[in-house]
């Protein structure tokens, strides 16, 4: 046997994104079954038949599933569906298909992207109207599809009465109601309702369902919640390149994320920790909390040069350079050792330099998801 250490210093804790966890163990185990003999290739394997089983389960009878590699790749092949090819889709400014997918929705999808500002991350009918209109207007780009992130991308959550009345609304006005679900078990588990409550019993017609930020290795899955609305998924996912040849591997991990309570326990994990995290960092002068901790984010505001110094013991990214705003994500191997030792470094960076005012930071990064 091969004998492999790690490459990098596993000590290192990082607060950037739930995408710098590792895999849970539990899925390793369930991908380390799933790797025994041989299974049908492109999706005819008896995982993904188990995994439509499982996600019935959550969200009906009447849902489609189809396993893709990427949330980027799930999002704008569940749009394109939705839409003809003059169709165009209103979605928040800070909507991850707006801000950070690298043009992929209008150059891989072809959709224009309407977008409104929405400073908690949240849309709502009202807001909606600012660009649900001109149909019929063959100088404009049909408005024929929202999309809502939940959680949101400001760490917000969409209430199950909130979700009904924009899909209410989308329908009323022929259009159809897309949701990027990435930190889905992140809603769920903060609300404390069902996936389901959610997404098909509050009239949701497509959904990105998320598997990487929640723990595992790779993988999204598209839930097809509505089929007549979104019909020709089965080619536009070969199209988009998001057909995996050993869809097993994928399927194995929906299976062992969503079968039982995985995903509702990390999820919970997650979220516990980030109100860990913004309980200790809103004693300390200098930290100006700046958005609510309804799931696993934390958004603040630091004193110049501050996070800089911290960045080289805990990685995290700039939300928005301007104005030295910063985000802190939790995940579910976030220990509260972790969150204690970051709340310290915080305190004794801001210590060390009592006075400075807040302001932009130099930027280290963008955040990507």
């Amino acid at each position: 046997m091969t004998n492999i250490s790690p490459l990098h210093d596993i000590s290192i804790r990082a607060f950037a994104s739930d995408n710098y966890s590792g895999v849970h163990p539990e899925i390793l185990d369930a991908l380390t079954a799933a790797n025994q003999g041989h299974q049908v290739a492109y999706g005819e394997d008896v995982y993904t038949a188990k995994l439509r089983e499982v996600l019935t389960s959550h969200f009906g009878p009447q849902m489609r599933a189809f396993p893709v590699f990427n949330g980027t790749g799930a999002n704008v092949t569940a749009l394109q569906s939705l839409l003809p090819r003059w169709g165009a889709v209103i979605c928040a400014s800070t909507a991850h298909i707006n801000v950070d997918e690298n043009g992929a929705p209008e150059r891989i999808g072809g959709m224009k992207l309407l977008q409104i500002p929405a400073p908690d991350g949240k849309l709502t009918p009202a807001l909606i109207d600012q660009e649900a209109w001109g149909w019929g207007d063959e100088h404009r780009a049909q408005p024929l599809a929202v999309s809502i992130t939940q959680s949101t991308e400001l760490g917000t959550l969409y209430t199950v009465e909130e979700i009904t009345a924009i899909a209410e609304h989308c329908h009323k006005h022929g259009m159809t109601l897309h949701m990027d679900g990435a930190r889905l078990g992140n809603a769920a588990a903060a609300l404390g309702v069902t996936l389901g409550a959610m997404t098909s019993g509050a009239g949701v017609d497509i959904l990105s369902l998320g598997g990487t930020k929640n723990g595992m290795m790779y993988g999204e899955c598209i839930v097809s919640l509505n089929p007549e609305a979104s019909p020709g998924l089965d080619y536009l996912r070969k199209m988009n390149m998001q057909l995996a040849s050993k869809m097993r591997f994928v399927s194995a991990q929906f299976i062992t994320l969503y079968e039982g309570d995985l995903w509702l326990r990390s999820a919970s994990h997650a979220n516990a920790m980030a109100q860990r995290l913004r309980a200790a960092v809103e004693k300390i002068d200098g930290v100006e909390l700046t958005q609510a901790t309804e799931s696993n984010a934390v958004f603040a505001k630091l004193p110049a040069g501050v996070a800089d110094r911290l960045r080289s013991s805990f990685r995290f990214y700039d939300w928005d350079q301007a104005t030295g705003e910063v985000r802190w994500m939790c995940t579910f191997d976030t220990s509260e050792a972790d969150v204690d030792a970051f709340a310290e470094a915080i305190a004794r960076e801001i210590a060390a330099d009592p006075g400075t005012p807040a302001g932009p930071q130099d930027p280290e990064a963008l955040p990507i998801s």
